[in-house]
């Protein structure tokens, strides 16, 4: 299977076969991690820079109420907490939401890369914008998305990621998220998530069931959410050069 790290960052820069090579080697000492279990704590310091091969994450903040707020997904390909190298001390949690394959990366490395591979660096820079952007648009449907489609558009989302890492196979893909962490992302009652994904159902839209996705008719849902995937920046990368280059 490709490995989903240079998948994605293909989409931020062009990338040599020697890219690849560094990249493959970078992402080699993988780990198994249970369902659940924090990456990484608010307040700590990590040493390292975490990345998902397999599975899925979420980033969350918990407020002293005891309620949660899930802020991004994070899926194969996805850097967990790129931006502790720089910052240091993690302002939010990330934990597992199904068993994962984790490779943890050391900043050194990190700051190898970023210091003598300027293509990944670029790269790196773009897969951190498309962060920002998501949260972006996560904000704006949070605020104003009328209250029909915040699922639908949520799932349209995670199906462009994954199809971008190539993780979608005949419109299914796995999704280990349940209706409660559903819930703590587009801030929603449980009863009012069910009532939801039971409306793409009986539309004949979307399944959501046994941690699976399956996607009957992704042009009709992505109408139904009013969605368009421009803010996921993952347009045919040699426009976005030749752009860079006549405006250079």
């Amino acid at each position: 299977m490709t490995n989903p790290l240079i998948r994605k960052l293909e989409y931020g820069a062009n990338l040599t076969d020697d890219h690849r090579r560094i990249l493959e080697r970078t992402s080699q000492k993988r780990r198994q991690v249970p369902r659940k279990e924090h990456l990484i704590r608010e307040g700590e310091r990590p040493s390292c820079v975490r990345l998902v091969m397999k599975g899925f994450a979420c980033r969350y903040k918990l407020l002293p109420t005891g309620e949660r707020q899930i802020m991004a997904f994070l899926v194969p390909g996805d850097f967990c907490d790129l931006h502790v190298a720089i910052l240091g001390r993690m302002d939010h949690s990330i934990v597992t939401l199904s068993p994962c394959t984790i490779v943890d990366i050391p900043r050194e490395t990190i700051m190898d890369l970023t210091d003598n591979h300027p293509a990944i660096t670029r790269a790196l820079w773009w897969a951190t914008l498309v962060d920002q952007a998501v949260l972006r648009e996560w904000i704006v449907g949070l605020g104003q998305r009328p209250a029909k489609t915040p699922i639908a558009h949520l799932l349209c989302e995670l199906t462009t990621r994954l199809a971008a890492v190539e993780r979608v196979t005949d419109g299914a893909f796995d999704l280990p998220i349940t209706q409660e962490e559903f819930a703590d992302t587009l801030g929603l009652s449980i009863v009012h998530t069910n009532h939801m994904l039971m409306n793409l159902r009986d539309k004949d839209l979307a399944t959501v069931q046994n941690k699976r996705a399956i996607i009957h008719d992704f042009e009709q849902l992505t109408r139904f959410a009013d969605f368009t995937p421009d803010y996921l920046h993952l347009s045919d990368r040699s426009s976005v050069d030749e752009v860079n280059r006549n405006s250079a």
